[in-house]
């Protein structure tokens, strides 16, 4: 049995027509209500104390809810109909149901098959009276917009796949979206990653279309943006809090599993997919890029939204454009972070580039930032050695990172050679300097440091001597030096000693002991 609901301006219109001293027949007629209905919306007032001489003000809203009270049907069974008897005599099944995440649709279609037609809404209803709210719907409070200008919510989203023009294939595109909570105006960019490099792109082209930085960014718990999520200590990723910190904007992550925390931008991003990418054909992302960025400004951005009914661009653009801190002018240097060990050759690597360590810090893991001009390396805090950006396959070596004794050699430091030889001698250093005049220099650099042996081996004077005689006979071979000094120490030397007698074994000459052949005598 369907009940009508009694509506509370009815019941006024009717009261104030028989107040002002209208007959019954005529409030019917002119509010347009059954006869029967009046008398009984008269004979309630009557029963709430309103008396028919005592004018219209009587008719408080404590009086009319009263009244309504009086003539409101009342149900037989409580305050539930025939529908939610039926499923009170199939709770238990549908408990089992509830405990299994069944939807309410689909709980109407089971029950359907048994022959129970009942309303989805009154499903809703039931479980949400017999067995508590599911999971999400709970209840729930409208957080406040904020001041204009403050907060600006950003969410990825999974779009679809959009042709590569340098890979040549089709790939997944990403949408970075961002959403102003005041004025909800917002701009979409697309990508193929989530990497910091391409949401900090994303940032950079927010600030661009918005005209200037939002004071606080409300991301999602992005790898990129955050390390490691946490409700109270959030660790972020170090190149993207730099830029925060070079663009002037505070970041307040939203906690994981909360859409509750950026509920502006969780409502946008079935919009993007419904409004702007459904049934659409791009040639390839950059074509994506231009026609999203058209969108924002025209269909999203000049529509009226349901909330706030305005336009988000006239918004935005009357509260919140004037208040933003200004938009940046420079392009962002997006730097590189890395920690390095030391190699035994006193270098690490970073981006395929080899840059020089000093001290003894072999083994050791520092920490290096490397960006478009700088690479900076860091140990314990301090800042021990900074070097130009290389291209790859390239390398920045400081002499003074090295060791003094290997430092000509790794850099092939040819002058350094020749003087070292030249400061143990004259003549060692012409020849030195003839060892190395070859149009490969370096490929007889083994040979000077030989003859620097030779110095320590013999003393500079001898090799001195034995390299100016060699000069004079045109002979540059440094084993020829040394051949020249090992002689020279042989003809000094004197004659050894004669060995000392032997003694005989035997008192008796051997020759008694000798035998002769019978046959032969």
């Amino acid at each position: 049995m369907a009940f009508r609901e009694v509506p509370m301006f009815e019941v006024r219109e009717v009261l104030r027509l028989w107040l002002g001293g209208e007959a019954l027949r005529a409030v019917a007629r002119l509010s347009r209500v059954d006869r029967k209905t009046v008398r009984r919306y008269v004979d309630a007032a009557i029963a709430a104390g309103v008396m028919v001489d005592g004018g219209v003000g009587q008719l408080t809203d404590e009086v009319l809810g009263e009244v309504v009270e009086i003539v409101r049907p009342h149900r037989t069974d409580g305050h539930h109909g025939e529908a939610w008897m039926m499923l009170a005599a199939r709770r238990e099944q549908i408990a089992k149901w509830v405990k299994a995440d069944v939807p309410g649709v689909k709980v109407c279609e089971l029950l359907a098959r048994d022959g129970v037609i009942v309303p989805e809404r009154t499903v809703q209803r039931f479980v949400a009276t017999e067995f508590g709210p599911r999971r999400g719907q709970g209840s729930t409070v409208r957080v406040a917009d904020g001041e204009p200008g403050q907060e600006l919510q950003v969410d990825f989203a999974r779009l679809g796949l959009v042709h590569d023009s340098e890979s040549g294939r089709r790939r997944v595109c990403h949408a970075l979206i961002f959403t102003a909570v005041v004025s909800r105006h917002m701009f979409v960019w697309l990508s193929f990653t989530q990497t910091t490099d391409a949401v900090i792109a994303g940032c950079e082209a927010a600030w661009r279309f918005f005209g200037g930085v939002f004071k606080v960014l409300i991301p999602d718990n992005l790898t990129p943006v955050v390390t490691k999520a946490d409700g109270l200590e959030p660790r972020f990723n170090e190149a993207f809090v730099e830029y925060a910190q070079a663009r002037g904007f505070v970041i307040d992550p939203a906690r994981v599993r909360t859409p509750t925390d950026k509920p502006r931008v969780e409502r946008m991003v079935q919009f993007v997919r419904s409004s702007f990418w459904a049934g659409e054909t791009f040639i390839d992302l950059t074509d994506a890029q231009t026609k999203v960025e058209a969108w924002c400004a025209g269909r999203a951005g000049m529509r009226v939204h349901g909330t706030t009914q305005c336009r988000p661009v006239e918004h935005f653009r009357t509260l919140e454009l004037s208040v933003l801190l200004p938009a940046p002018t420079d392009v962002y240097d997006v730097p590189v972070y890395a920690a390095c060990r030391v190699h035994r050759d006193h270098h690490i690597e970073i981006a395929k580039a080899l840059y020089s360590v000093p001290g003894n810090l072999l083994g050791a893991r520092v920490q290096v930032r490397a960006d478009r001009k700088l690479v900076r390396i860091t140990h314990r805090g301090q800042l021990i050695k900074v070097h130009p950006r290389q291209q790859p396959g390239h390398r920045s070596t400081d002499p003074a990172d090295l060791p003094a004794e290997r430092t000509t050699y790794a850099l092939r430091d040819i002058a350094h050679l020749q003087r070292l030889a030249a400061s143990h001698g004259e003549a060692i250093g012409e020849y030195a300097a003839a060892v190395l005049d070859t149009p490969l220099p370096w490929t007889k650099m083994r040979q000077v440091y030989a003859l620097l042996g030779l110095v320590k081996k013999w003393g500079p004077d001898k090799v001195n001597t034995a390299c100016q005689r060699a000069l004079e006979a045109e002979a540059v071979s440094v084993a020829l030096i040394g051949r020249m000094l090992d002689r020279a120490t042989e003809a000094d030397q004197p004659d050894p000693p004669a060995p000392p007698p032997t003694t005989a074994r035997f008192a008796r000459d051997p020759a008694e002991f000798t035998t002769k052949n019978r046959r032969s005598a």
